[in-house]
């Protein structure tokens, strides 16, 4: 198995995780020379709180080992490419390189809706590589929004 397929394996036991809880499946993590440095999943609905996204909370966590805010050295894995939020936090931690595993054609801003990561000037630059597994990554999210309609019946159905 190539380093690439092994870590977004990982990034994907994150995003199992958030399945389990309801959450969107989402999952992230943050390599620094060949080591695991810190993972993360989506817990935007546990927390009540739209900023828990998968990438965020594996920046702060990253962060907060090697205590700095500078993530010059990292690369990230994620499950679905980033929000615009994440994006731009990907970018403000200066992240070396980002490997996605599906695309977003909804909300995505590393190359569906918009491409904060290459498409603008700023002051660092952030390497993206796409479709690292794609489809292990696309299954799980079409999978989870079958069980997530089917359960938003029951409960229907149930206050009935």
């Amino acid at each position: 198995m190539e380093q690439k397929e092994y870590f977004m394996k990982e990034a994907l036991l994150e995003a199992r995780k958030a399945y389990k809880k309801l959450e969107i499946p989402v999952g992230a993590i943050i390599v620094k020379d060949g080591e695991i440095i810190a993972r993360a999943h989506n817990v935007k609905e546990e927390k009540k709180d739209t900023t828990k996204h998968a990438e965020i909370l594996a920046i702060q966590r990253a962060s907060k080992k090697l205590d700095t805010w500078r993530l010059n050295d990292c690369e990230m894995y994620v499950t679905l490419e980033p929000c615009p939020m994440c994006a731009g936090a990907i970018i403000q931690s200066r992240l070396k390189k980002v490997y996605i595993g599906t695309m977003d054609e909804k909300t995505g801003a590393c190359g569906s809706v918009l491409n904060l990561l290459e498409d603008y000037k700023f002051n660092h630059k952030v390497e993206v590589e796409k479709g690292i597994l794609k489809g292990d990554c696309e299954k799980m999210l079409k999978e989870f929004f079958v069980v997530l309609r089917e359960y938003k019946k029951s409960l229907k159905k149930s206050k009935k």
